[in-house]
């Protein structure tokens, strides 16, 4: 039974969501390649700073920006 695989836009609906249930207002999600650092995965809040993430790829990039958020959000539940 093969699992299938996310597609990028999945992916930063999965972020996006998750960022909205814990910050609110999400002002974008988004992922570019730059020349000299490769892929960088983005999530810009409204009252907040961005965060940044980088990879290989863009998978790479987005599964590092998840992890980033995802343990702020940790942090923040454990307080």
């Amino acid at each position: 039974m093969s699992k299938e695989a996310k597609t990028l836009d999945e992916r930063i609906d999965r972020i996006y969501k998750m960022a909205k249930e814990h910050y609110g207002e999400v002002r974008f999600v988004g992922i570019k390649r730059h020349t000299k650092i490769g892929w960088v995965a983005k999530i810009q809040f409204d009252e907040f700073d961005s965060l940044m993430a980088e990879g290989t790829d863009a998978i790479a990039a987005l599964k590092n920006l998840r992890k980033r958020v995802k343990k702020i959000i940790d942090r923040y539940n454990m307080v």
